[in-house]
């Protein structure tokens, strides 16, 4: 099990200006945010970056104003992925990974891969590459579930399938992993609301989007793995409102809108996405006042 990552991961977003450039300095001002509210690693151009709408040479300046802010401070997972195999293998090929901890790869959406096709899809990825692999399910996104069985498959099967970011909307499907994975095979939470019963149940922690912009969320999780669970459920029911709030209008808008309240960078997205609209802003940041007074 890799101790580096256990805990409070974070999904971080990408600043964008008003013109639509990446706000650099305002990308500086979150990786030290993030760190400041105590969070265990940093997780760069997931899906809560916006990746899929960056140019290489953007995700290259994005990933060099990251690693030098962090400065070594926090280990580095990079998110590799897509519904292109060869692809992701090259991209994995031709990178200097050294300074990372491990791949994040989500599974291929749009073309809808069967099972067997998800599972040689991560069979090509993993045989190609050294490194550690994190798998990514989130059907909602990709309109296909990674079934608990495929994941269990994959992870006893190949010794570099290090763990999985569990982002099923079902609390049955992580169990049933937790239940039959290897000893050292880590089930990661990728939805905010459900990692506290996860970590409870055996999970390594989260990935999270929230806690890029609380210390809350992270000292939740911590408590959670150290057992404490009324502490724990305290802090669960004080940022649930904000934690739901976040995602009325999808994601990253609302953890965007969450960070300008808190002086960290503007709220600004890339189309087919867009901001969160003034009505939520004025409900985040509501929320965020009662959070802060409590």
């Amino acid at each position: 099990m890799n101790k580096n990552l256990i805990g409070t991961g974070v999904a971080l977003i990408t600043p964008f200006d008003a013109h639509g450039n990446i706000d650099h300095s305002g990308l500086a001002n979150l990786v030290n945010h993030s760190i400041d509210c105590g969070v265990d690693y940093l997780v760069l151009m997931g899906t809560t970056a916006e990746s899929v709408t960056l140019l290489e040479s953007e995700k290259e300046a994005a990933l060099e104003t990251i690693i030098a802010t962090n400065n070594g401070r926090k280990p580095l997972v990079l998110g590799i992925g897509g519904n292109n195999t060869a692809d992701i293998i090259q991209q994995i090929q031709s990178k200097d990974l050294s300074i990372f901890e491990a791949i994040l790869s989500v599974s291929p959406a749009y073309n809808r891969p069967t099972q067997e096709g998800i599972y040689q899809h991560f069979r090509a990825i993993s045989e190609s590459t050294d490194k550690s692999i994190i798998l990514y399910n989130v059907p909602s996104r990709t309109a296909t579930n990674v079934e608990p069985e495929t994941t269990l498959r994959l992870a006893h099967d190949f010794k570099n399938i290090i763990a999985i970011k569990e982002a099923a909307p079902a609390y049955m499907q992580s169990s049933f992993i937790l239940k039959n994975k290897p000893q050292d095979f880590m089930v990661i939470s990728g939805d905010d609301a459900f990692a506290l019963p996860m970590v409870l149940a055996g999970g390594a922690g989260v990935i999270s989007v929230i806690g890029q912009a609380i210390p809350q969320y992270s000292e939740m999780i911590r408590l959670g793995i150290a057992r404490k669970v009324d502490e724990a459920y305290d802090i669960f029911y004080q940022i649930f409102d904000l934690t739901n709030a976040i995602y009325k209008e999808g994601n990253p808008a609302g953890i965007k809108a969450l960070l300008e309240i808190v002086g960290v960078c503007q709220r600004d997205t890339r189309l087919p996405l867009i901001s969160a609209s003034d009505k939520l802003n004025q409900e985040i940041h509501s929320l965020w006042q009662k959070l802060s007074r409590a």
